[in-house]
């Protein structure tokens, strides 16, 4: 409950800053893609500004996202190899218990 609570109160606060923005920044940016003739380029993209805030936004939560899932890898890999071995012991333990039924009859 209270993990939700900090969610909304992260969550809300950002979102209203972006709308915020969105609508301040509605103007045409022209993004330049051609380093050799900035003043007439082949390759530009002209978009509103909040368009460049929100996907570089979006590129950061996705990087920053990888950044964490390819640092994690680590204990994933742990956690799938003991796993495997938790199932082996299990496997063990019940063949003896299968084994000590057969021999108690």
């Amino acid at each position: 409950m209270l993990w939700r609570a900090a969610k909304y109160l992260l969550a809300v606060p950002a979102a209203v800053i972006l709308l915020t923005l969105a609508v301040i920044n509605r103007h045409a940016v022209r993004l330049v893609l051609d380093p050799f003739r900035p003043d007439e380029p082949v390759l530009f993209v002209v978009l509103p500004f909040y368009a460049y805030l929100i996907g570089a936004l979006l590129i950061g939560i996705v990087v920053g996202g990888l950044g964490v899932w390819l640092g994690q890898a680590r204990w994933r890999r742990s956690a799938r190899r003991q796993g495997a071995e938790v199932q082996r012991w299990r496997a063990e333990a019940n063949r003896l218990e299968r084994e000590r039924q057969g021999l108690a009859r």
